[in-house]
């Protein structure tokens, strides 16, 4: 149901809500609206190209939400010059006509309208400026197929600004910059919509803008919703308080066919996926996408960021390892300590602490390591992980960040007790409180556990589904399975995640090790640690056995039973087991499969593929190929082989693997040919040395000390 008025429509976008932020009550913050005027005075702004269909939405608005329409074409521009915009554009040229055009903007006044501007409004800053201090700028992305199509069915071959030489095509791209940089809201509009399409599409659009406080998250082991919490929230803290996971409370957005066949790169897929998923209250479209074009810019080695190489037959690898650390996790943590710094109020320090079991810790070194100094001073980073379960690249990764807010120590166990210990920390009270009080210190993480961490991840999913239709191996619809290697069931609820957005895909295979709880648990619907050891093996970052986040996935498939995951996870923390009904194991069965591989069969697989392909695997990936040997899927490339380079040479049957690092990436570079080595990842080694880190004992007072020591490093500076 429509309002009656716009003034009812954003009658709550200008409130100031002010929620508690973390479970201890220090700290507070507010979601402000950055609008200026009252709600009943508020504007919509229809921005987009010539022949985006401005005009005609904006009568269509203006009829349903019984308001005032304007067009600046013809009820500003032509009214203040006394004749047409093309005798105007005809008389003083296109540079003279914006500036003109700009003039007559800035002395034009209206309140409570749908004003349906030029397409080149934009291109002029002080009228946009103050079109925008009354109006809430609405983007119309339009395709530029239709675009053309529409402008070619008027008779248009030339807009404002297009010189000689230059197509109508370059000229809309150029554009395009501009009406992104002062937007809102953006409008997604699928190839082949029509005007009430586009028209249906603005008012869900406004309506989500002002329904923001529906958008909300809770824990995975609440049954009733307690204080609302939003993305801000979430991403500060981490661990909700009583020990659960947040999730959104209405699940995902669902983009329709037509405009996930809109966006080609992977920038352009996380910012329409992202727009969808973080209310514009949070992040505004124009800052998430400066995050995106900064975390995915030139510090990824392929252009592509995450290209899809056909492998064998009908099976394909997702490359997820072109990040500055050679692994997936770069895709969530060069994104996320940006949207993390984004929400943090501004009274408090935080300690973002890390239990990793490889690839994580060196992926948020780095990412937070390239924060600007004002966000640096206020956030450090502690990593912990496993002294003797992660590959030697892997810890010289880590242990080369032992200085400033970033540092590494490891712990005389395995990952599974530095998860507990990490977890336990958020858990304990006394210690929150007093890192608060001693210390004005919050602690959160980046973990998957995190929300921001997960979320960017559902991108790459989604972008490998996009690029089977690119190259015609798809149409849109044909289902797809994908397998990933996983551990700790991040990456695999992340493409349950994608498909809840609307991409087929039909199984998620989860391939495991010889730790195959996972697997297990999916086969017999029982999750049983007793009388389970974790064993060692040559893929350490699938080397868990408690799964923080098949929390969420039992959420998810239990259709959001709060209590029944609370009940499992204090049967695990208590009996060290639980067991799901039958019926929610079908329901399990239905979206996932599962394998696992012995280290032999590992191993066999990558010299397999190398003799056959000359595509050399690392460890996990070999892990995912065995698992589905006999299908099609897409797998999940999780790391660059260099990371396990002693069990990839002995995979390839190299004799005399040499013991430096560097000498081994080398000996891989002979096999391969430099194109498969990873620059950065070689860079890196080079430089690297081995750096002296702390190594402690498996004790929990112990590994608090050490939280306490980082902040003191960290915060208390002498000035």
């Amino acid at each position: 149901m429509i309002p009656a008025s716009f003034g009812q429509l954003l009658a709550k976008v200008s409130k100031l809500r002010t929620h508690l932020l973390f479970a201890p009550s220090y700290f507070t913050t507010a979601r402000l609206s950055n609008q200026n005027s009252k709600p009943h005075e508020r504007n919509i702004l229809l921005m987009g190209p010539p022949g985006a269909g401005k005009t005609c939405v904006g009568r269509i608005l203006g009829h349903r939400l019984g308001m005032p329409v304007i067009d600046i074409d013809d009820d500003v521009l032509e009214r203040t010059w006394g004749m047409s915009v093309a005798d105007k554009l005809s008389e003083i040229g296109g540079d003279g006509f914006i500036e003109e055009e700009g003039k007559a903007v800035c002395r034009f006044a209206a309140t409570g309208s749908v004003i349906s501007l030029t397409g080149s409004n934009p291109l002029h800053s002080d009228a946009m400026r103050h079109l925008k201090r009354s109006g809430l700028a609405v983007y119309l992305d339009v395709d530029t197929e239709d675009i053309m199509q529409r402008l070619s069915r008027m008779k248009v071959n030339r807009i404002v600004g297009q010189d000689a030489g230059v197509s109508m095509r370059e000229i809309l791209h150029y554009r395009k910059q501009f009406y992104e940089k002062w937007l809102d809201a953006r409008v997604l509009c699928g190839t082949g919509d029509s005007v009430e399409d586009v028209a249906d599409k603005v008012l869900r659009t406004l309506l989500r803008y002002e329904d923001s406080e529906s958008e909300v998250f809770v824990s995975t082991r609440s049954q009733m919703s307690s204080d609302p919490k939003f993305f801000s929230d979430v991403v500060i803290e981490g661990l909700a308080p009583d020990g659960g996971l947040y999730v959104p409370k209405k699940g995902f957005p669902k983009l329709e066919p037509s405009e996930w066949l809109r966006i080609s790169s992977h920038a352009t897929r996380a910012v329409a996926i992202l727009e969808n998923c973080i209310h514009p209250m949070d992040v505004s479209p124009v800052e998430l996408s400066t995050m995106v074009c900064r975390a995915y810019g030139q510090n990824f080695a392929d252009q592509s960021v995450v290209p899809l190489k056909h492998l064998t037959d009908h099976q394909y690898l997702l490359e997820l390892f072109h990040g500055p650390t050679a692994s997936f996790k770069d895709l969530a943590l060069q994104l996320m300590p940006q949207l993390f710094a984004h929400c943090l109020p501004q009274m408090c320090n935080y300690l973002i602490l890390v239990a990793t079991s490889g690839d994580t810790g060196s992926a948020v070194l780095n990412g937070f390591r390239n924060l600007k100094d004002s966000d640096r001073e206020r956030i450090g980073v502690l990593v912990v992980f496993p002294e003797n379960g992660v590959s030697e690249i892997q810890k010289l990764q880590m242990t080369g960040f032992q200085e400033g807010n970033a540092k590494s120590i490891s712990v005389l166990s395995n990952f599974d007790f530095c998860q507990r210990s990490i977890k336990r920390m958020f858990g304990d009270s006394s210690l929150i409180g007093h890192l608060a009080v001693e210390y004005a210190t919050v602690l959160s993480t980046a973990n998957s556990i995190n929300w921001a961490r997960l979320l960017p991840q559902v991108v790459y999913h989604c972008s490998a589904y996009m690029d089977l239709l690119r190259n015609r191996t798809l149409t849109f619809g044909d289902p797809i399975d994908v397998c990933i290697p996983t551990g700790n069931f991040g990456n695999a609820m992340s493409a349950l995640y994608a498909k809840q957005m609307g991409i087929p895909i039909r199984k998620v295979i989860c391939a495991s090790n010889h730790n195959c709880i996972i697997s297990d648990f999916i086969a017999s619907g029982k999750y049983d640690l007793r009388n389970r050891k974790l064993q060692v093996s040559n893929s350490p970052a699938i080397d868990i056995l408690k799964s923080s986040n098949l929390e969420r996935f039992i959420h998810h498939a239990s259709g959001g039973d709060g209590s029944l995951v609370r009940d499992l996870c204090l049967n695990l923390e208590r009996e060290r087991i639980f067991k799901v009904s039958e019926t929610l194991r079908q329901k399990i069965n239905l979206e996932l499969q599962a394998g696992w591989c012995s280290e032999e069969d590992c191993l066999r697989a990558i010299q397999e593929v190398h003799t056959t392909t000359g595509f050399i695997m690392d460890t996990h990936t070999a892990v995912g190929k065995v698992v589905v040997y006999m299908t099609k899927p897409a797998i999940c490339s999780t790391a660059h082989h260099g990371k396990f380079a002693p069990a990839v040479l002995k995979a390839l049957q190299c004799q005399d693997i040499p013991p430096d690092p560097v000498e081994q990436l080398d000996k891989l570079c002979s096999i391969g040919g430099r194109e498969q080595m990873h620059d950065a990842l070689l860079k890196c080694m080079g430089n690297s040395g081995h750096h002296p880190h702390k190594v402690c004992q498996a004790d929990y007072n112990k590994l608090t000390d050490e939280v306490e020591t980082m902040i003191q490093d960290s915060f208390l500076r002498v000035q």
